[in-house]
Formats: structure tokens, C-alpha cells, sequence
């Protein structure tokens, strides 16, 4: 029997080791729309995450850019898992995306820290969970979002206040359909089959009534393993009498030991932590990162690096903001001109540089400005 990519909210492979998964199955899987680059230029969206197609796919983003066109209100919704102290690099994915988005359409956002998820499905306690989401959410503020028009939550503090929604999908959704969509078994906790109608309220405006318009329409920018929550959400909007959610996805974040797999918060090899030191950034990309490059230099140099395999050339995709350098960078590694040890050492630098100035941020972020993320009154 052949082997299959398995994408779901709590695990991400490819087929097979160091194979890339396949997107163009997942949309035809999911039942998405791809991403082009008409519509980027149609409505101005420049950060390089859509110019490079990292942003590959979507479910009625034209719909909700043409409502804030028209002068209506969107929002934005994403959120974060906390199971460590500190994000990964591939943790910043949707929240520079967010970012960029904030920018181009002026619009709100909130973010949703599901420190109840990560206490039912980790090992950990609730007190460390809680306290993980408070690390986070200073990490996410210092992407540099507008606290004015922010709104970070933890679960298990504030999702009380949407209840009356997470009701309504409860009642509307059964067991059998919740089955079917996210693979629980008898075995699964009540708390895991009791999760996703809190990470589907936040897609409604009427869940933040202190907060948005209940007009506004929303957009959730985030990976595609998250996909079932805002399927399903979309499947129910109706009966919750509010707009079906947009939403746009994104490519993973390798893991450093190849294509094939996302980073882990929870495996240390894997991952370069927000809090990593540069030199430990070297060391891991320099130790862990999977190569395209061939295995003689005599090779390498007459047949030229495997790029679609190289994670240091996808942190560039990811990372490198310069295209004209990415181009020439990939040009000359395919062609054998670079090595891949000279790529590693190039990748590490830009991954430093990112770090680095998240840090100086991270640095700065006080508690009264993180009260203030944390406020849902502010009309």
C-alpha cells in the first residue's frame, strides 16, 4: 500500500522522508482555491509571502477583500498553541502575515491562545499552560502589531465571554460529523471533542461583541493543517445567523531534518527557538539542516543542489526579504556554484539577522502595553 501525507491539526508528514508535501493534493483534498498572482496584484498584496507563493491557497478571499474595498470591516483571526516558553521560527509564519495584512487594510485582529487545548493534549499542567500563553503573547506583541486594534486572549481565561456561541455550534454539530472531520475515537478525552467549537467561535464577530462590529466579516490567515476547524465553521455559519469565514494558507515551516515535516514546538532538534542564541542558531542549522547539495563536491559542482529538499534554501524563501538575492542564491546553488555548507552559513545569517531583531523587540514589550493587547474595550 502506498504511503500517505498526513495533514491534521496535531500532526504534519509527508510520504515519504524528505519528500515535499504535495500541495496541490491538499487543495484538491481540502477543496480550496489556489492562490494567484492576479489576485495579489488586484488588490495589492506585496509582502513577499504572497509574491513567492507561500501563500498557496485560500477559501473566498476575494469576497471579504472586496467588502473591505467597499469600505466594510474585517478582521482578522489566528492564534497559538503554548506548549513551550518560547515560539519557533516557523510560529512567526501567520503573524507576520497578520502583520502585513494589519498594515495594507487598517483592520482589527484578535489571537487566540489555546492554553486549554495544549493542557488536554500535553503533558503539562494548566498552570504551565496558562503561563506558556503569557510567554507567547509577549513574543507575539513584538511582531509589532497595533494595540489599539488587537485583541489577544488565553482560553482559558476569556473564552466564558463567547460561550453563548460555542453553545450554539455544540448543539448544532454532532458527535458523528465531529468523528468524521477530526479522527476522534472512544478513546479521545471529552475535553479534545469538547476543543474545536472553542477554536471555531472566534471565526464569528458576535463572540467579541465589546470589541467588532457584528458586521464584520473574517479572514484567518494560518496553515493549512488547521483547515478543518474553519471548513466546519464555514459549514455552520448560518445557523450561528453570521457571514461564513475567509480564510488564506500557508506553506510549512520545515522542520530542520527535512521537507517533509513541520517544526515541533516540543522537539528541540527540530526547531530554532525565538529565544535561541545566534550561535545556537548556527550550530542547528549548520548540524540538523537536511541538504540538497550532493554527496562529493566534484558532484555537487556537475549536477548542482536539489532545492525543492533544502531546508536552508526554504528558510531563505521564508526569510530573505531581498528577491533579487533569493534568485541569485538559488540560481547559483542549482548550478552548483554555491556549496551546501556555504548555504547553511548563508541561511544561518539571515535566520540570526531575523532573530536578532525580534529579540530587541521582544525586549521592549512591558506589561502595560501587553494589558493593553490584552483589553477587549477598545471601540
Amino acid at each position: 500500500m502506498a504511503e500517505e501525507q498526513n495533514i491534521t491539526p496535531w500532526e504534519v508528514s509527508s510520504a515519504k522522508i524528505n519528500e515535499e508535501i504535495d500541495y496541490e493534493k491538499v487543495i484538491r483534498q481540502f477543496g480550496c482555491e489556489h492562490f494567484t498572482e492576479e489576485m495579489r496584484r488586484k488588490y495589492g498584496l506585496d509582502h513577499h509571502f504572497f509574491k513567492r507563493g507561500i501563500v498557496f491557497a485560500h477559501r473566498d478571499l476575494g469576497v471579504i477583500l472586496e467588502h473591505a474595498r467597499k469600505g466594510g470591516e474585517i478582521y482578522l483571526y489566528t492564534g497559538r498553541g503554548p506548549s513551550s516558553k518560547s515560539m519557533h521560527l516557523g510560529h512567526s509564519v501567520p503573524f507576520l502575515l497578520c502583520k502585513s495584512l494589519q498594515d495594507t487594510f487598517g483592520c482589527k485582529l484578535v489571537i487566540q491562545m489555546t492554553d486549554d487545548e495544549k493542557f488536554i493534549w500535553k503533558d503539562i499542567t494548566l498552570e504551565q499552560a496558562v503561563q506558556y500563553g503569557i510567554e507567547n503573547s509577549k513574543d507575539i506583541a513584538a511582531f509589532g502589531f497595533d494595540p489599539k486594534k488587537t485583541l489577544i486572549f488565553s482560553n482559558v481565561k476569556y473564552s466564558h465571554n463567547f460561550v453563548g456561541n460555542t453553545l450554539k455550534i455544540e448543539k448544532t454539530i454532532s458527535l458523528k460529523d465531529y468523528n468524521k472531520v477530526f479522527g476522534f475515537t472512544e478513546a479521545s478525552k471529552v475535553g479534545q471533542i469538547c476543543f474545536p467549537s472553542k477554536q471555531m467561535s472566534p471565526c464569528f464577530p458576535t463572540s467579541f461583541p465589546t470589541f467588532l462590529d457584528s458586521n464584520a466579516l473574517c479572514l484567518i490567515p494560518a496553515s493549512i493543517d488547521q483547515d478543518p476547524y474553519f471548513r466546519l465553521a464555514r459549514d455552520i455559519a448560518s445557523n450561528l445567523k453570521c457571514p461564513k469565514p475567509a480564510s488564506i494558507y500557508t506553506y510549512f515551516l520545515p522542520a530542520l531534518q527535512g521537507v517533509g515535516e513541520k517544526m515541533s514546538a516540543s522537539d528541540n532538534a527540530s526547531s530554532i527557538y525565538l529565544n535561541d542564541s545566534a550561535e545556537e542558531i548556527a550550530r542547528k542549522i549548520k548540524k540538523y539542516a537536511f541538504s540538497g547539495g550532493r554527496q562529493t563536491v566534484e558532484e555537487h559542482r556537475r549536477e548542482g543542489a536539489d532545492l525543492s529538499v533544502d531546508v536552508a534554501f526554504h528558510y531563505l524563501r521564508f526569510f530573505l526579504e531581498d528577491d533579487a538575492e533569493l534568485e541569485r542564491y538559488g540560481r547559483e546553488y542549482a548550478a552548483g556554484k554555491i556549496l551546501s555548507g556555504e548555504m547553511k552559513s548563508i541561511c544561518a545569517e539571515v535566520v540570526q539577522k531575523f532573530v536578532l531583531e525580534f529579540q530587541k523587540r521582544r525586549a521592549s514589550i512591558t506589561d502595560e502595553l501587553m494589558a493593553e493587547f490584552f483589553s477587549d474595550t477598545k471601540k
